[in-house]
């Protein structure tokens, strides 16, 4: 007796004992806690299971009923499904995973998000503007045309074209016509390949997505499917916007690129943005070059894509100096679409996949197992063409080996497709049916989870967007240098090159110039094709995401015109100056970045202000020709003019003779020693008087002199020279880069310049 009583007594004592320790904990808990928001998408046809939908995701990511009814604050049910709570960060973590979950982010005073492009690169929706002039830019796209029924191009609120435009609006099938917001649109179709059918309509949805980039107005609520959601906008939504269509189903010819330059210089606009490119040529006979030339003549900037070439060397398009060229960049999103394997294995996988599953696992299999046993050839593990049979695929999610299977597997009635690849990366791509790409790691893992059951299942999760390190420079963006086949005189060629016969320019420019986000981009699309343009495919969508420094090209037009608005005054070369000089280095620059990335990450607002610019005029272009080795008869190509010669315009000075806003040396392939000499002059575009120190940062082997090292300035619009000396050996190591940079910096500003020097032989195996 005595002995229970004790027991009884220890008992009581130790529940109050745990009910105050509860209670701690329980404050404690909450301490740790804080408000998130979790975002599922589209409210489900059946409201009122919503709440319940809420408390029983929140109770499987905390593990405890009673604490997920103690932490949901809210449900969100009548316009959106979403709820808030307040968690731990392994929960928001453990809940961001689950499926139906598109995103969980904190609960902060937030502004209204862009595609995300625009506020990454400090460019937020009411950054200062200048609409009085702004409204009267004009950016000419020339690409696939453009949908002009898109939220993106609504006119509402603005006034009448600008006296100078002189452009025109075409008719054509399928095109409604233009408005005060798309002021222009023609096309061009010189070799008559369309027929009667030609408009200025976009049927590809390249051109309507790089225009909205560019100048789109602001959109609430633009997303795919609800995924990356936000406000769509472009750099300059007051602008105005003209299309010249010089892309068709057989491609982008010279003579309709040419007839396009033609028309936009002559109706009035004010930048000129191209995502096309081609095998770099002669700028003699590079319609790019040339049209560009006779843009820079009239104040017109164009801006290119450098081209999809990466990550291999050589690769840059567009290479003129007078043109800005473009790299893309990642931005700090990424578009996760999850694997749940039937063990209960979740695997991270990439891709846009639009569907939400409509069975919680489907029947697995791989492309081994579903192998076609009448047809002898192919690999079936990859899910070649021919090897699958359709009976061991139908209703199923297939694993293929390599990324080649998603032409092959939808077309059998697969339930959805997973491949992996060896080098995946941060860029999603669209399926026709739910899919993902994994890690070759992770694949193993998939394939390994088939062989060991008779039962295999899986389920593909619809895409969320997540947070990852970034910028980095994209692997698919092309890199310098300039590698061109069969240019002008003054080549060499290259040792394993692997498109013979390549020739290796003796051009001294770092390109690309500038880098822009260029990867997972939503912007406006077309309704006259589907989001993949794939047999099959149904969906008709107003916003895409599409990945290529197409992509990036437009988020460079529109910070140019953005820094017109301010500077109407400025020439190309200083608009293109300001822009390089005032852009921000990648968080990840290995060596000899520079032929990656150029000057750096894109900052706008900085640029409309930069201190000191880099101007090149007309004769400087033409005597940097002469240097490069072009003939009289090749720069009237270019320029369309006789009246400028070699022997009539002043001999370039320094190893690159052009006042370029970067340095670049090249090293003879039989040389280590660096020497060189590069001349530059600055003009103060900052107010009042001003001095400028010179900052050198160079690594081991490379001694930068800057002579003088310091630049007064008593007035606006004033220049000063200067002379960078390169001294020094290339490392007897197999690096064939020396990276610096020269900083010109006062109170306010920081101008700067990278600086690389190069061997002329690239291994390019």
């Amino acid at each position: 007796m005595k002995t229970s009583n004790t027991l009884l007594i220890f008992a009581l004592c130790a529940t109050l004992c745990l009910d105050r320790i509860a209670g701690f904990n329980k404050a404690y808990d909450d301490h740790e806690r804080q408000t998130y928001i979790v975002y599922m998408g589209e409210l489900p046809l059946d409201r009122k299971s919503v709440t319940n939908a809420h408390h029983n995701i929140l109770s499987e990511a905390i593990g405890d009923e009673m604490v997920a009814r103690r932490s949901k604050i809210y449900s969100y049910k009548r316009s959106f499904n979403a709820f808030a709570a307040r968690l731990k960060p392994h929960e928001a973590k453990l809940l961001s995973e689950k499926e139906g979950v598109i995103s969980v982010f904190p609960n902060k005073v937030l502004k209204l998000m862009t595609t995300r492009s625009w506020d990454f690169i400090g460019m937020p929706q009411n950054v200062k503007r200048n609409i009085g002039v702004e409204s009267d830019m004009i950016v000419a796209l020339l690409d696939t045309g453009i949908w002009p029924e898109s939220p993106s191009f609504n006119d509402s609120g603005m006034g009448p074209p600008p006296r100078k435009w002189k452009g025109t609006c075409a008719t054509g099938r399928n095109f409604t016509g233009c408005n005060n917001k798309l002021i222009g649109a023609q096309y061009f179709d010189l070799g008559g390949s369309v027929g009667p059918d030609a408009s200025p309509v976009d049927t590809e949805g390249h051109g309507t997505h790089t225009a909205s980039t560019a100048g789109g107005v602001a959109v609430e609520g633009a997303s795919l499917y609800g995924i990356a959601k936000g406000t769509a906008r472009g750099a300059v939504p007051s602008a105005r916007i003209a299309s010249y269509k010089v892309c068709w189903g057989n491609g982008c010819q010279d003579i309709d690129l040419l007839a396009a330059f033609d028309a936009a210089i002559a109706d009035g606009v004010d930048v000129i943005s191209v995502s096309i490119g081609g095998a770099g040529r002669s700028f003699s006979k590079d319609t790019m070059a040339i049209g560009a030339f006779h843009g820079l003549k009239k104040g017109i900037l164009t801006v290119c894509s450098g081209g999809n070439g990466g990550p291999y060397p050589g690769t840059i398009q567009n290479v003129a100096p007078w043109i800005m060229t473009v790299a893309a960049t990642t931005i700090d999103r990424k578009l996760v679409t999850s694997v749940k394997l039937g063990s209960g294995e979740n695997i991270t996988g990439i891709s846009i996949n639009t569907y939400v599953p409509k069975k919680i696992l489907y029947p697995l299999t791989s492309g081994e197992e579903a192998r076609n046993s009448s047809f002898p050839y192919g690999e079936a593990s990859e899910c070649e063409q021919g090897t699958l049979d359709r009976v061991k695929v139908k209703g199923k999610i297939v694993y293929c080996q390599g990324s080649g299977g998603d032409s092959v597997v939808p077309q059998l009635g697969a339930a959805g497709i997973i491949m992996s690849d060896e080098d995946l990366d941060d860029i999603a791509y669209a399926l026709t049916r739910p899919g993902t790409y994994v890690s070759g790691e992770d694949g193993t893992r998939i394939s390994k989870y088939i062989n060991s059951t008779r039962s295999a299942q899986a389920v593909i999760s619809k895409t969320k967007s997540t947070k990852m390190a970034a910028p980095t420079v994209a692997s698919f963006s092309s890199r310098g240098p300039q590698n061109l086949c069969g240019n002008i005189l003054k080549v060499r060629s290259i040792p394993h090159c692997k498109m013979p016969p390549c020739l290796f320019a003796d051009s001294e420019i770092i390109q690309p110039d500038i880098s822009a986000p260029g990867v997972n981009i939503l912007a406006a699309y077309t309704k006259l094709t589907t989001l993949t343009g794939e047999e099959g495919d149904a969906r008709l969508v107003k916003y895409n995401i599409l990945s290529g420094t197409s992509m990036a090209c437009p988020h460079v037009s529109g910070a140019a015109a953005y820094v017109k608005s301010f500077r109407p005054n400025w020439s190309p070369a200083a608009i293109k100056s300001a822009i390089m000089t005032t852009s921000k280095r990648l968080k990840i620059t290995p060596i000899g970045a520079e032929l990656a990335s150029g000057s750096g990450q894109l900052n706008p607002k900085a640029a409309v202000n930069p201190g000191l610019i880099y101007d090149i005029n007309l004769v400087s272009y033409i005597s940097f020709l002469c240097k490069e080795g072009y003939q009289d008869k090749d720069i009237a190509l270019l320029t369309g003019s006789r009246k400028y010669s070699c022997s009539s315009v002043p001999q370039a000075k320094g190893a690159d003779g052009l006042n370029y806003p970067s340095i670049h040396l090249q090293v003879k392939e039989d040389d280590s020693d660096i020497a060189g000499v590069f001349y530059r002059t600055v003009t103060n575009v900052g107010t009042g008087s001003s001095t400028y120190k010179a900052k050198v940062t160079s690594p081991d082997g490379l001694s930068i002199k800057v002579t003088p090292n310091v630049l007064t300035f008593t007035r606006p619009n004033q220049k000063r020279s200067f002379k960078v000396t390169l001294e020094g050996k290339l490392p007897a190591i197999e690096s064939w880069f020396l990276s610096g940079s020269l900083l010109w910096t006062d109170s306010k500003h920081k101008v700067r310049s990278p600086i690389l020097v190069s061997s002329e032989i690239f291994d390019y195996d």
